[in-house]
């Protein structure tokens, strides 16, 4: 077989043939314009890729919070019937030790103050079980994130800046504040004139 004049050889069709093209000094001025706006939408792309990554995210944890906090306001309307339970047994106290004693009346009193007292106990449980915890005030250091004080008091006993009094009690809920604890504060007694 003889070779003619338009066949090529394999290593003649693998070369491949750079044509050098000249710019016109406006085209590579196009040519930069281009590049600097493609890098501009290649940053906006990659910030809003990654706003948008932060939205999904962000949403993702306000949705478990809103799940894991979804009873906050109710509890917020139950602590006055805890405060209502701790008075009335309270009353009874005063009631039982005001009276003369009368054993129909003290068996009477006495059944109303378990019975109170045992409602009293299962709502604690079961808002203790949801997450609900009291905030125990009285002689520790006075925290303005956990405790009100709604006034002071002096006190050569007790450490100025302690509670001395808790008027109402505080909960948390999981790690949120529900309700501060109202408190009395002690303070150093004024020295004698």
């Amino acid at each position: 077989m003889s070779k003619t004049e338009n066949e090529a050889t394999p290593a003649e069709t693998t070369t491949n043939k750079v044509e050098t093209v000249v710019l016109s000094p406006e085209q590579i001025e196009d040519l930069k314009v281009r590049a600097a706006k493609a890098d501009e939408n290649w940053d906006r792309l990659l910030r809003t890729t990654a706003d948008f990554e932060n939205f999904k995210k962000r949403a993702a944890r306000e949705k478990i919070e809103s799940a894991q906090y979804a009873s906050f306001s109710l509890l917020q309307k139950l602590l006055p019937v805890l405060d209502n339970f701790e008075m009335a047994l309270a009353a009874a106290q005063t009631a039982t030790s005001a009276r003369p004693a009368s054993a129909v009346a003290d068996d009477k009193l006495t059944s109303l103050q378990s019975g109170v007292i045992m409602i009293q106990q299962q709502l604690k449980s079961a808002l203790t079980e949801t997450g609900l915890e009291e905030i125990d005030a009285t002689g520790k250091p006075f925290d303005p994130n956990v405790h009100e004080a709604i006034s002071q008091q002096e006190s050569a006993e007790a450490p100025e800046g302690s509670v001395l009094q808790q008027l109402r009690k505080g909960y948390k809920f999981k790690d949120r504040l529900l309700r501060p604890a109202t408190v009395i504060v002690a303070r150093k007694p004024a020295p004698a004139a």
